[in-house]
């Protein structure tokens, strides 16, 4: 009878045992919240593609498999006007600026703010092409803005012309600095004419006004077309900037656009 009772003694530790391992193995995945209830908490990282990494003005970019997350200052890594005077990027400026403008200061100043650009990983066309909305439409590789091809409501950027700076960017009221045209310190400067210079919030890749050395041709309503590329070799849809209306984008997004906060 003693051996009878020591074998249900013994099964009766194992299962506390067995119990006890258990708990100890959650508590690796939980932790307590302030009421003392065991909450979950799962981290997921996923690797960014190297082709991002070319957003050199970047303050920090992830990825959560679905989204490409982007965030910068907006700030430019080139010398301005409109920077303020005690800024070492300070540079004045006049002259002739885009299509032989005479050079006139606006009278606003560069600010600095904590932009978070939301992008697709996996970028497709639209079913429906939504118009780009006034404000940033996409972000350039040093984490400058860009702008669509209007300076207000259906107003066409003429009467801006004349306040780009020696890189063809400027400043709103409160700020914001940007590019509504080619990025001329990221195609003469940092990069080429031909290489890549941004996205625009639907994902796809942003290029120079050239290809091969020539001036490029054959872009659809949205200002853009697909082939490969040395960043893209098994092909994309991308968008070039060019120096003619449009710009940068044509009628509409290619794909689906993400978000933008600043």
């Amino acid at each position: 009878m003693m051996i009878k009772y020591l074998k249900y003694y013994a099964l009766i530790l194992l299962c506390l045992s067995l119990i006890n391992c258990s708990s100890s193995e959650d508590q690796v995945d939980t932790e307590a919240d302030s009421d003392g209830d065991s909450t979950t908490e799962i981290t997921e990282t996923t690797d960014v593609p190297e082709v991002y990494s070319k957003i050199y003005g970047a303050t920090s970019i992830t990825s959560d498999g679905t989204y490409i997350t982007i965030k910068t200052t907006g700030t430019p890594d080139h010398k301005s006007v409109y920077y303020p005077t005690s800024n070492d990027l300070y540079e004045d400026f006049s002259g002739t600026t885009f299509e032989g403008y005479t050079f006139r200061k606006n009278p606003n100043t560069i600010t600095a703010f904590d932009y978070t650009f939301k992008i697709p990983l996996h970028p497709k066309v639209a079913t429906n092409h939504v118009a780009t909305p006034l404000g940033a439409i996409g972000v350039s590789l040093n984490g400058v803005p860009l702008f669509n091809q209007y300076a207000g409501p259906n107003q066409p950027l003429t009467d801006e012309f004349q306040s780009f700076d020696k890189y063809w960017g400027h400043p709103t009221g409160n700020g914001t600095f940007h590019y509504h045209i080619e990025p001329l310190y990221l195609t003469t400067v940092t990069a080429s004419k031909s290489a890549l210079l941004g996205f625009l919030l639907d994902g796809f890749p942003v290029y120079g006004p050239e290809e091969n050395g020539e001036d490029v041709t054959g872009l659809d309503a949205y200002h853009g077309h697909a082939h490969a590329t040395e960043d893209y070799p098994d092909g994309i849809y991308h968008y070039h900037i060019t120096n003619t209306d449009p710009y940068i984008n044509g009628n509409g997004y290619y794909g689906t656009p993400g978000t933008v906060t600043q």
